[in-house]
């Protein structure tokens, strides 16, 4: 049998996919105790004790100088950016999308302007927006907002481009006006492909984020790996990474299960 015909059974494909986890887990660790062993002082590489203190340390004692829990609270302003950002440029981008991809004369003008915004590196205007906005919570939202909001337009411009004409036609011979025909015809069609899109740009909102709080901030999970760094705290850096990813990996996972339960009929739901 050729190899691109085999496919893993139940058993084997839960075996692969812990199998690439476990090496790197067992390659990390190896590496951390063969350092300490020859330098117990070592940073750049901390024992799963070192990292299990240091969570404990943030997560479960309040802080001395504010009385705040500085994981949960890092992740609470973090999410909340990261939830206004998303949701902006969500709204933004459906608007955008539906207009540029269904009215001609709408797209004529608009769809070169957002090819245009997508190619420009967000992170390259982030002294801009500091100018602009101030140091506070907006230059930070409108960072993820200026940096996905043209991707995400663009992609739902083409999906409103490819509904079938005919599709259209019908709706307008049973009378539909446009406005109807946006709203009952192209919106179904384009928001589970919000939610795919949303999926795609989740790194790129982390990305953003992380960069926005590193540089301007007070609090936050990339404000937090930005601070320590000074004292090559590793045991705090790595378990903020490894929060962050998985963080992102839930909001991920919630939004394939929000697009497989909202639209079990769309063809990419299951991805």
């Amino acid at each position: 049998m050729r190899l691109i015909n085999r496919h893993p059974d139940r058993p084997s494909r839960l075996l692969l996919v812990i199998l690439p986890f476990a090496l790197v887990l067992f390659a990390y660790f190896t590496g951390s105790a063969e350092r300490l062993a020859d330098n117990p002082n070592d940073k750049l590489l901390p024992s799963a004790v070192q990292m299990s203190d240091a969570v404990k340390r943030l997560a479960f004692n309040a802080d001395s100088r504010t009385g705040e829990y500085l994981l949960w609270q890092d992740t609470a302003s973090s999410l909340r950016r990261l939830a206004i950002g998303l949701g902006i440029a969500a709204l933004a981008g459906l608007c955008l999308g539906i207009a540029a991809g269904t009215l001609p004369l709408f797209g004529a003008p608009f769809s070169p302007l957002l090819t245009v915004l997508s190619m420009v590196p967000p992170l390259a205007i982030l002294p801009i927006l500091f100018i602009v906005f101030g140091l506070g919570e907006l230059s930070k939202v409108m960072l993820i907002v200026i940096g996905i909001t043209p991707a995400l337009a663009r992609d739902l411009e083409q999906r409103a481009r490819d509904i079938p004409v005919e599709l259209l036609i019908k709706a307008q011979t049973l009378g539909a006006s446009t406005w109807t025909l946006m709203l009952r015809v192209v919106l179904p069609q384009l928001l589970p492909r919000l939610l795919i899109s949303l999926r795609l740009m989740l790194g790129s909102a982390w990305l953003f984020l992380i960069a926005a709080e590193a540089i301007a901030s007070t609090d936050g999970l990339g404000y937090r790996i930005f601070l320590v760094r000074r004292y090559l705290a590793m045991d705090v850096i790595l378990p903020y990474v490894v929060w962050i990813t998985l963080l992102a990996w839930l909001m991920d996972w919630g939004l394939k299960q929000l697009t497989q339960r909202a639209f079990p009929w769309y063809e990419g739901a299951a991805k």
